[in-house]
C-alpha cells in the first residue's frame, strides 16, 4: 500500500516529504471504519488470478455477486457465473468491459447461469428468450458501436424485430426542451431539486425517482452514524446526530416492545431527555409466504417468469389481442430488468400475478390462448 512505499522510499533520494507515523495513524482509523461496512465487501480477501479467465473489472466484481446471490445463484453457481462471464464476453466479441458495457456482460452471464442456457441455446432462435433488456439495448446500439461491429448472428438472435441503430447513440435522441422541462421536473419533485437534480433524473429516472421517495419519507439519513444506520442502536445505548450548525441531538434507545399481529412494535427512545415512543413496523417478523402456480413449460400458451426478481410491471390486461414479440411484462433483479415479451400471437386470458409481487423462476405471471 501507499504506506509502504513512503517508508521503502525513506532512504531513498526520492523521498517524498510525507510523516509516515501521520499515515499509519490514518490506516489505523480507516481500518476501523472498513469494520462498519463489511457488509459491502465482495468476499475477496486478495488478488486473484482468475481475472486472467474472466476480465471481470474489479468494481463490477462486488456489484456481481450480490446482484447474483440476490436471485439465489451463490457458491458453486456464482462460480458458474464468472465462467460464464468469460463465455459471454467471447460470444460479444471480446468488448472494452467498462461501465455500462461491463454490466451488460455481467447481465448476460447471470441470465444463462440462472436458465442452465449454453453459446448454443442462445443462439437457438426457436427458444424466442426473453433477454435482459441492458442486452437488448447494448445490440441495439445505445451504448455506440464496438470495434469491429457486433455479430451479427447474435445480434439478429437478440434484437428479433427491433431495427438496430448506426452511428453515435446521441445522433438518436430526441431533442430536450430545457426550459420547459426542468420547469415541469421541479413542479413534480419540488423547488428544492435543482438542475443538477433534473440532469440525474434525465440519465437515470427510475434511480432519481427511487431516492426522492426515500428522501420524502426518511429526511436527511445521511446525519445518522454509519453504525446506527446500518445496525440499529442497542438497548441503552446513546447517539448523537447533528443536523446543522449547533444543531445536534441526543437519541438514547431505551425499551422495543414485542411486535403485535399486525407486526408493528412499540419503540420507546429518549430525545434531548424528552421520553418519546413511535409504532414501527418490524422487517424481521416474517409474513406467510405466497407460493405461485408454476408455469408448464410444455404449454405454449404459459408465460412464466424467466428468473427470480420482482414483477415491476404489466404491460397486458385480460382480453387484450397481442402480437409475436409484443412486451408482457417486466421483472426487476437487483441492478438488472428484463422485459419479457410474447412468444406467440394471441389473446390474453389471466393475469395471475400482480405488479409490485415478488416472483420465483418458472412462476406463471400470464396465460394466453
Amino acid at each position: 500500500n501507499f504506506n509502504s512505499l513512503v517508508s521503502v522510499l525513506g532512504h531513498h533520494e526520492r523521498k517524498p516529504d510525507i510523516d509516515l507515523e501521520a499515515i499509519n495513524k490514518q490506516s489505523n482509523y480507516w481500518e476501523d471504519v472498513r469494520e462498519i461496512y463489511y457488509p459491502f465487501e465482495s468476499g475477496l480477501k486478495a488478488g486473484t488470478a482468475q481475472v486472467y479467465e474472466n476480465e471481470i473489472p474489479g468494481g463490477q466484481y462486488s456489484n456481481l455477486k450480490p446482484q447474483a446471490a440476490a436471485i439465489g445463484l451463490v457458491g458453486e453457481d456464482f462460480e458458474r457465473v464468472k465462467k460464464n462471464y468469460a463465455v459471454v464476453n467471447e460470444m460479444f466479441g471480446n468488448i472494452v468491459k467498462v461501465t455500462p458495457s461491463s454490466k451488460v456482460v455481467g447481465d448476460m452471464a447471470i441470465f444463462m447461469t440462472s436458465n442452465n442456457l449454453t453459446p448454443e441455446d442462445v443462439l437457438d432462435e426457436s427458444k424466442k428468450l426473453s433477454f435482459p433488456d441492458s442486452v437488448i439495448g447494448f445490440f441495439r446500439g445505445d451504448l455506440g458501436q464496438p470495434e469491429g461491429g457486433f455479430p451479427a448472428q447474435l445480434q439478429k438472435v437478440i434484437l428479433r424485430d427491433i431495427k438496430p441503430m448506426k452511428g453515435r447513440p446521441n445522433e438518436h435522441l430526441t431533442p430536450i426542451d430545457f426550459d420547459k422541462e426542468f420547469a415541469a421536473f421541479q413542479e413534480k419533485y419540488t423547488e428544492y431539486s435543482d438542475f443538477l437534480d433534473f440532469l440525474s433524473y434525465k440519465l437515470y429516472p427510475k434511480v432519481f425517482d427511487e431516492y426522492y421517495q426515500h428522501h420524502a419519507e426518511f429526511g436527511y439519513v445521511d446525519k445518522i452514524p454509519s453504525k446506527a444506520f446500518f445496525y440499529g442502536m442497542k438497548k441503552g445505548e446513546e447517539i448523537l446526530v447533528t443536523l446543522g450548525k449547533g444543531k445536534t441531538i441526543m437519541v438514547k434507545l431505551m425499551y422495543i416492545l414485542e411486535p403485535d399481529e399486525t407486526g408493528m412494535c412499540t419503540v420507546g427512545f429518549e430525545l434531548n431527555g424528552q421520553v418519546r415512543r413511535v409504532q414501527v413496523k418490524d422487517i424481521h417478523v416474517k409474513a406467510t409466504a405466497i407460493s405461485h402456480k408454476k408455469a408448464d413449460k410444455d404449454d405454449p400458451n404459459h408465460i412464466g417468469a424467466p428468473l427470480q426478481g420482482k414483477l415491476s410491471n404489466v404491460f397486458v390486461k385480460v382480453g387484450d389481442q397481442i402480437e409475436e414479440n409484443d412486451p408482457l411484462f417486466a421483472i426487476e433483479a437487483m441492478k438488472m430488468e428484463s422485459t419479457i415479451s410474447s412468444p406467440k400471437s394471441g389473446t390474453v386470458t389471466a393475469i395471475l400475478i400482480k405488479a409490485g409481487e415478488m416472483v420465483d423462476q418458472d412462476d406463471l405471471v400470464v396465460e394466453m390462448e
